[in-house]
């Protein structure tokens, strides 16, 4: 077969000779045989051989005895020469074919580097070209310079250089710094202008692991980063962390910039592959493959990995509430600095630029840190520091997402591993370092001329700024949901406050409260619950922060019930501010109708004052029916609200002795609503009907209906109020066999289709 690399899928397939007049179009053969006795090369010893023979001859050998090109670089350099001004391969041929010829093993490198700089030269641009114009495919059919380097087998060249240490054990001079960052960047270039280029690498896993060997360099450290970075995301099968030799001394020898630029690589290192929502990973579908598979995964053997490591998390923790500094001096700074951003999303050219300022600051006395003077001073001299701001928002955002994965946790045996974050979080002061951080950098006050618009949508998640706010409510999310360390959002007057609810009401503090650490409890006037709170409510009505935002809330609120936390954001006016997103501000997005939803019911279940509330804020008709409307729109996304009301309805049933729970019970026009059997038979009914239990998916899996108890994770009715053996008994009445039996959902079941559900059971 044709033995000239092919990277690109489409490119065509051609055999033997077939692959030369690819190469070098319609070439007579006594045109090629005209010239081509190749020039004398050097070999070892200083003993020179004569290049193979005439093209035509040497594959008319191959064809018989199966040995051919193996490399561009066999070939002559007349040939080369003359299909270069046809092809306009701009030379890039024979200056391979000169560094393969001085890059031998007694080689010092010096040509080498030389040759390999005007490669680069040939490369970057079009690397530079690439990345501005949204990464459109380069076409082969022009022969660009990456994709004709590549075929020519520049990239092997540059993996065997760079591997050679490794692969014999002779004495040989060692290539210096430059020369591998320059390998490097020359395969990140091709790797992102030439398709193929980075499969082909990341198959090879000896160079996956060298390259974290690279890494012990600070000097070719961010070059090595980045192309790992590109070259395990297309990976196939993920690296386990464990293969990677003396991980933990290499983690440890990182400074804190390493550290964090590292976090881009263990992001895809940590998070179990997305698998869709087809049918092949429905709910019931996960919990068999579970129950199959009972060995961890290896997303999950690497963050155990990571933990493993002494003093991994505590320098993350570090890295994610280390303050930067911030120039304030003119209005429009902050304007110049999203600018910035939005073209300097190219991990690649951002850090090199960021490397270069950070050198240029070093070694000059133009920068000051006078807010007066700073009007005066050009951009260009500017520029270094509002680069350091948005680099340092960029890797927190890597730095939170890792902590958010390690603290969430999967399967098996991740709840052991989730404890123990939890409480690294909090010993390192994770939350008291955000809530410091809140005002200055995680949600910093822009004018709404300030904010950047990626074409319609101004909350593209392509932003560093948006990123980095997405990551950090996804972080609290996780820190609060389900967890008694929900309290560290909190400060002490804070604490006291929810105190003092417990016992104006006469109820008992919840047990997690009372054992909160109040050294570990956020600082200042206001908690970093409080300090969410108050953004959220400015929020537009369709902004995508408020989807998790409202994540965030709600997650503090899930659990066994508390009055006290329920209050404590009652007098904060969430409850109205929910209301007016859901009838008065005409928000048309479901996720956020969704997590608007959900937490309305957290808020409002089994509390007579919250309801009170509603009655109070929905006190017309219209107003009621808006609100009905939006319920039943989407009982998919309002289902957990409807199932909260049904629950409180019970329970307020069941305490007419009180006064001010009747007199709620009779004005409330949700209760009264709810309180009819046919509206509660209307809302079982098109529960039961509208989801499937075997077309469940993870994207949707609050949408359960009551009926499919029996095939699903009881734990969403946990905080009912209502024993769990209640809920077993009730299941156990529903599936009775007995068809007289009118409480059993068999006697409503024509005979045909009791062999479907018998399937659907014992599957």
């Amino acid at each position: 077969k044709g033995q000239f690399k092919r990277c690109r899928q489409r490119a065509p397939t051609h055999e033997g000779p077939g692959e030369l007049n690819f190469l070098f179009g319609a070439v007579q053969e006594d045109e090629v045989m005209a010239t081509l006795l190749g020039p004398e090369s050097p070999s070892k010893g200083g003993k020179k051989r004569t290049r193979n023979r005439n093209i035509v001859t040497k594959l008319r050998q191959s064809q018989v005895v199966g040995r051919g090109f193996s490399k561009g670089t066999q070939l002559c350099e007349v040939l080369l020469r003359e299909r270069d001004k046809r092809a306009k391969w701009h030379g890039i041929p024979v200056l391979l074919q000169e560094l393969y010829e001085s890059s031998h093993l007694n080689s010092d490198f010096s040509r080498s580097h030389a040759v390999l700089k005007e490669l680069s030269s040939l490369l970057s641009m079009e690397a530079m070209s690439f990345v501005t114009e949204d990464r459109k495919p380069a076409q082969e059919s022009t022969f660009p310079n990456t994709y004709t380097f590549d075929l020519f087998g520049g990239v092997d060249l540059l993996v065997e250089l760079l591997m050679r240490p490794t692969l014999t054990a002779q004495q040989k001079p060692k290539m210096n710094d430059d020369l591998v960052k320059d390998c490097l960047s020359v395969l990140y270039n091709c790797c992102i202008c030439t398709e193929g280029v980075t499969k082909s690498l990341a198959s090879r896993d000896d160079f996956v692991l060298f390259l974290f060997t690279l890494m012990t360099n600070k000097k070719t450290f961010l070059q090595t980063a980045t192309l790992i970075e590109d070259i395990l995301g297309v990976k196939k099968e993920m690296i386990q962390l464990e293969w990677i030799p003396n991980l933990s001394g290499l983690v440890q020898s990182f400074d804190q910039q390493q550290l964090a630029n590292f976090c881009r690589i263990l992001s895809v290192t940590i998070s179990e592959p997305d698998v869709g929502n087809d049918d092949k990973h429905t709910l019931l579908a996960k919990n068999a493959q579970q129950k199959r598979n009972t060995s961890p995964s290896r997303a999950e053997v690497n963050q155990v990995t990571l933990l493993n490591i002494p003093g991994f998390i505590e320098r993350l923790c570090k890295l994610a509430t280390r303050k930067v500094s911030e120039a304030t001096g003119t209005s429009n700074f902050l304007q110049e600095l999203e600018e910035w951003y939005t073209w300097l999303d190219n991990t690649l050219v951002f850090d090199a630029l960021m490397q270069i300022a950070t050198d240029e600051a070093e070694h000059s006395s133009t920068e000051s840190s006078d807010e007066s003077s700073l009007a005066t001073i050009p951009l260009r001299h500017r520029l270094p520091q509002s680069m350091k701001i948005v680099h340092e928002i960029m890797y927190k955002v890597e730095v939170l997402y890792v902590l958010c994965v390690l603290l969430m946790g999967r399967q098996r045996n991740q709840a052991r591993t989730q404890i123990t974050v939890h409480k690294m979080l909090a010993e390192f002061r994770l939350i008291p370092g955000l809530n410091n951080l809140f005002d200055k950098l995680i949600w910093r006050k822009f004018t709404a001329s300030n904010h950047v618009v990626h074409g319609q949508n101004e909350n593209c998640d392509c932003s560093p700024e948006i990123s980095f706010k997405i990551q950090f409510l996804r972080l609290l999310q996780s820190f609060s949901d389900h967890h008694e360390n929900k309290y560290l959002l909190l400060n002490a007057q804070e604490l006291n406050e929810l105190s003092a609810i417990s016992l104006k009401a006469n109820i008992p503090e919840v047990e997690a409260l009372v054992n909160t650490d109040r050294s570990l409890v956020c600082d200042g006037k206001k908690g970093l619950l409080t300090r969410l709170l108050t953004v959220m409510k400015k929020e537009p009505p369709d902004s995508s922060f408020r989807f998790w935002q409202a994540r965030a809330v709600e997650s503090f609120l899930r659990g066994a019930t508390s009055y006290a936390d329920q209050m404590f954001l009652l007098k904060r006016g969430l409850l109205e501010h929910i209301l007016f997103c859901i009838i008065d501000s005409g928000c048309k997005s479901r996720d956020v109708l969704q997590s608007y939803f959900d937490l309305l019911g957290e808020l409002m279940k089994f509390n007579i004052d919250a309801f009170k509330r509603f009655n109070k804020y929905v006190n017309t008709e219209e107003k009621f029916q808006v609100f009905l409307t939006q319920i039943n729109s989407s009982l998919v996304d309002s289902n957990m609200l409807v199932r909260c009301i049904v629950l409180s309805l019970d329970r307020f049933e069941s305490q007419t002795e009180d006064v001010k729970v009747v007199e709620v019970l009779s004005e409330c026009c949700l209760l009264s609503y709810m309180a009819r059997v046919e509206n509660r038979l209307s809302f079982l009914f098109r529960l039961v009907n509208i989801i499937n239990v075997q077309t469940l998916t993870q994207a949707r899996p609050r949408c359960t209906p009551f009926l499919f108890l029996h095939l699903i994770h009881l734990g969403y009715y946990s905080s009912s109020c209502i024993p769990f053996s209640f809920w077993k008994e009730t299941v156990s009445v529903l599936l009775e066999e007995d068809r007289t039996s009118h409480c059993a959902i068999i006697s409503y079941i024509d005979e045909p289709y009791m062999e479907l559900d018998r399937d659907l059971l014992k599957d």
